[in-house]
């Protein structure tokens, strides 16, 4: 019997939760200053995972850094976007 049953006296259907505020922008950042710290650490040691084949790992921190760039670019105008909207609905409500 599924937890939606009309024995249980509903419909199964609710109302979806407002979604959960974040600071997206710092969350990014710190993503994005994550990948470029392991980058910097690992650089020193290109000799020996050239050797050993490894140095895909090197080039990926890079690669999360830059990607995290562009991530941060985007919650940044997103955050912007948002904050416009409520200022016109605010505005509108007035």
């Amino acid at each position: 019997m599924s937890s939606s049953s009309p024995d249980k006296g509903t419909t199964g259907l609710r109302e979806a939760p407002e979604p959960l505020e974040a600071n997206d922008v710092a969350t990014v950042t710190v993503g994005t200053v994550v990948w470029f710290a392991l980058f910097l650490v690992q650089l020193p040691f290109y000799g020996w995972y050239s050797d050993h084949g490894h140095t895909w790992w090197i080039w990926t921190c890079l690669a999360g850094g830059g990607l995290g760039l562009v991530g941060l670019w985007y919650v940044r105008a997103r955050r912007d976007a948002i904050a416009r909207a409520r200022a016109a609905e605010d505005a509108g409500q007035d």
